[in-house]
């Protein structure tokens, strides 16, 4: 194969493993099911490989979860007791004891 020929695919290889592809996969499609007959040009051959075979590109990276925000953590106003809540006042066992605030 001729250095031209050389410059000629590598643009192609180049998508093929900016898609994620292993080099080795790539030798492997190029390389597996070769015609019996003596192909006339082996590097249009190839390129042929390498745009009709080439993978569709991989879904873009899920974005992650938002992190939850969590209530602020409060003092409850009869116990003492740290509880979480978006606004003061008693814990959950004071408002269900009936607890008055102090």
């Amino acid at each position: 194969m001729a250095e031209r020929d050389v410059h000629r695919l590598a643009p192609a290889v180049s998508a093929w493993l900016e898609r994620g592809v292993p080099p080795t996969a790539v030798q492997r499609t190029l390389s597996s099911g070769l015609p019996t007959d003596p192909i006339q040009n082996p590097a249009a051959f190839l390129a042929h490989r390498l745009e009709a075979l080439l993978p569709p590109p991989l879904p873009a990276p899920a974005r992650p979860p938002a992190p939850v925000r969590r209530d602020p953590l409060q003092t409850c106003e009869g116990c003492d007791r740290a509880f979480r809540s978006p606004l003061p006042g008693r814990c959950r066992d004071c408002r269900a004891a009936g607890v008055a605030a102090a």
